[in-house]
């Protein structure tokens, strides 16, 4: 082989692996965003700050513990709201679920569609007048 041959088969390896990119470029799912409205989250970050600030001022952190069949959640005082539950690796599985503390203000959510893994817990709610948030990763069994 002379120097030319060698000169077009490395061209011609070369243009085949940027062609076969390009095909599983266009064949791959579209790059998926953690959230769809970003921007708005972001003009109102120092709301969702402030519920978070909150909660380290009054230490109403909830206590998480996960049982096999249900999630449960105590918190300092009674609350209402939103418990969210993202999963980062597909979207589709992400579920919110509503609550209210009973008289010994605990929450109990049932596990059940969740799949085993990182889950992101999201918790908002409200108490006594006051707003608040927290984030923590969870892992399901």
């Amino acid at each position: 082989m002379n120097w030319g041959t060698k000169i077009v088969l490395g061209l011609g390896t070369f243009m085949s692996f940027i062609i076969v990119l390009a095909v599983m470029m266009f064949n791959s799912k579209t790059d998926a965003l953690v959230e769809q409205d970003y921007y708005e989250k972001g003009i109102h970050y120092d709301e969702t700050f402030d519920r978070k600030e909150q909660v380290l001022k009054d230490h109403a952190a909830p206590l998480i513990s996960i049982k096999p069949e249900f999630l449960h959640i105590t918190f300092s005082k009674p609350a209402k709201g939103t418990i969210r539950m993202v999963r980062n690796s597909d979207k589709k599985q992400d579920r919110v679920m509503p609550f209210k503390t009973d008289t010994a203000m605990q929450v109990n959510l049932p596990l059940g569609g969740l799949k085993k893994g990182t889950w992101k817990l999201i918790a908002e709610w409200d108490s006594a007048g006051k707003a608040y948030l927290t984030e923590q990763e969870i892992q399901l069994p």
